[in-house]
């Protein structure tokens, strides 16, 4: 029986910090080392940090990732490590992974499936290759791809398998959205009971600008089971041993190349290593983890130490000021309640509640005489008109100037708190509400932030985000006695076209045969049409549906396709 120990280092890497990179794979490396790990796999792109979007047309960036990668071979004995970078042929880039052993780079795998879709931008950067080589490590045959290698039916993955690979390496840089886990452990194992072979996938984790990686790396043996996974949204080093009996070890394949790196595994005694599972976590509990680790990441690669957050005493702004507390401290958040005379006397003890609850600093700018000052600038500009959205606008946009001058004089982030739905329907202000550096709930439903919150409140013994807040009406209190379903409607009902139409791509006809009255959807749609110019304006957010604005939903502005018009004219 050939037994190799195979360890999946998930570990959380920052595009283009190549001496952090190194060091974590050389810190996880000796780890490894000291548990008797043979090979050793690391995600994708491992050297220079995913996605590395244009920096890839900076030759300098080039250069430096394959310095890096030499420096870390240059360390490397008695063990065989999987890393990703970018290798360059000629004029071509080649989204790769080394295969480094006894101080050399031994073998390279050149990514075979480019996916071009969604967040992938990947034919912009790298050439596809068409070669499967196999290779003899610690006595038995691996296959190696990359990410979206292993998703394509009948790709490289399947070639290699059915080439007699032993063992399928698949590092990855697979981004996070809601139940992407339950579908790629499914993909997996699935691969490895139909192919007869095992599967070693290793994951990227942590967050990069819009995305999030979840890890929950994780070992397949050949009959579909599960032996092995790694932590959800934290780093991790999965090790187990496969085991390959010599009666359903496969005779070699003639039709790939195989090259030999060890014949063996390492003689060294090897500690038993205890086999583990992560327990997955239920739906609303990955999603509040994913925005925690997305918001920490953001602030802390970004060099920032503390936000600053408008607390309005609404849903949108608890559940924001909730989960910057989870993943930075109470320390590091500031609150910012700017009353006016619209502001219910409830909703600013509820901000004062909230804050007490999280337990962080809490400023009170109240911004009635600012907004006079604004009023009274405008009279004569403004006499004879009624009062609209433009007096609302001011004072969102003064609250907007506050935050801002904050941020420039404290050098905090600006955290904003409008959620999908608002931002979908351009329910939101321009250089208002909409300004700051980073946008946690920017993919997050309305009614998904209310089962947040709820979520949030249960995993505590006393309630964080007070009841009075979760069951009030939503109001944006910009004028008297205003509410969100003066020009919305319902949030469930809301929640229900939008994931029609923007996530799914469902038409007008298609939604109003669910039973939505014929004038509201139009209505929507229109509105979600008519703000692209709004949403290119806002700042970057979290992604944890399959389709965010942003980076999966390119509209242009200018355009004159009008579903929502050409429909109404049926009816």
């Amino acid at each position: 029986m050939s037994i190799i120990r195979i360890g999946l280092a998930q570990i959380n890497t920052t595009v283009g910090d190549f001496r952090s990179n190194a060091d974590k794979v050389l810190e996880v490396t000796e780890k490894a080392k000291a548990l008797g790990v043979d090979l050793l796999t690391f995600p994708e792109l491992t050297i220079c940090g995913y996605p590395p979007e244009d920096l890839l047309l900076k030759p300098q960036f080039i250069s430096e990732n394959l310095k890096t990668l030499a420096q870390i071979t240059k360390s490397i004995r008695d063990i065989t490590l999987i890393v990703g970078f970018v290798d360059k042929k000629n004029t071509f880039l080649y989204n790769a992974a080394a295969i480094v052993h006894n101080r050399k780079v031994a073998g390279v795998y050149h990514k075979v499936c480019l996916p071009n879709y969604g967040v992938f931008d990947e034919k912009r950067y790298f050439q596809a290759d068409n070669q499967y080589p196999l290779y003899f490590i610690g006595g038995i045959c691996v296959g190696i791809t990359i990410c979206e290698d292993i998703w394509v039916r009948e790709g490289p993955a399947d070639i290699e398998a059915n080439n007699n690979a032993d063992l399928i390496v698949n590092i990855s840089a697979s981004p996070y959205h809601a139940k992407k886990s339950k579908l790629r452990k499914n993909m997996l194992k699935s691969f490895a009971l139909n192919n007869h072979v095992a599967v070693a996938f290793t994951n990227m984790v942590g967050g990069q600008d819009e995305l999030v990686f979840d890890g929950n790396s994780m070992i397949i043996n050949n009959k579909g089971k599960l032996i092995a996974e790694g932590k959800y949204f934290h780093e991790d080093l999965v090790i187990s041993d496969i085991r390959i009996d010599p009666m359903e070890q496969r005779p070699w394949g003639l039709a790939l190349t195989v090259n030999t790196i060890s014949d063996t595994p390492c003689s060294l005694p090897k500690p038993k290593v205890k086999q583990r599972s992560s327990k997955k976590p239920a739906k609303f509990e990955e999603i509040y983890m994913a925005l925690m680790l997305g918001t920490h990441d953001y602030v802390q690669k970004n060099g920032f130490h503390k936000v600053v957050i408008g607390l309005s005493g609404g849903i949108d702004s608890s559940l924001v000021a909730t989960i910057a507390v989870d993943s930075l401290g109470p320390e590091n958040v500031i609150g910012v309640s700017m009353p006016s005379r619209y502001s219910s006397s409830g909703s600013i003890e509820d901000a004062t509640l909230l804050a007490n609850n999280l337990g962080i600093e809490l400023l009170t700018i109240p911004i009635d005489n600012i907004f006079q000052t604004y009023l009274d600038t405008f009279s004569e500009i403004f006499h004879g008109t009624d009062t609209d959205v433009t007096e609302q606008n001011i004072q969102a946009r003064i609250r907007g100037n506050i935050l801002m001058a904050l941020s420039n004089k404290k050098g905090y982030l600006v955290l904003t708190t409008g959620n999908k739905s608002e931002i979908a329907t351009g329910y939101t202000t321009l250089y208002g509400d909409m300004a700051g550096g980073f946008a946690v709930i920017k993919d997050v439903p309305k009614t998904m932030v209310y089962d947040l919150a709820q979520y949030r409140n249960s995993t505590s013994s006393h309630i964080t985000i007070p009841l009075s807040i979760i069951v009030k009406e939503p109001s944006a209190e910009l004028t008297m006695g205003q509410k969100d379903t003066d020009t919305l409607p319902p949030y469930s009902t809301l929640d229900t076209i939008l994931k029609a139409y923007v996530e799914d791509d469902r038409s007008a006809d298609e939604i109003i045969a669910l039973g939505i009255n014929h004038n509201v959807v139009c209505k929507i749609i229109e509105m979600v049409d008519l703000n692209e110019y709004k949403r290119r304006q806002g700042p970057p957010g979290l992604k944890i549906s399959p389709k965010a604005f942003g980076r999966d939903r390119r509209i242009p502005i200018t355009n004159h396709f009008r579903e929502w018009y050409n429909d109404a004219n049926k009816y």
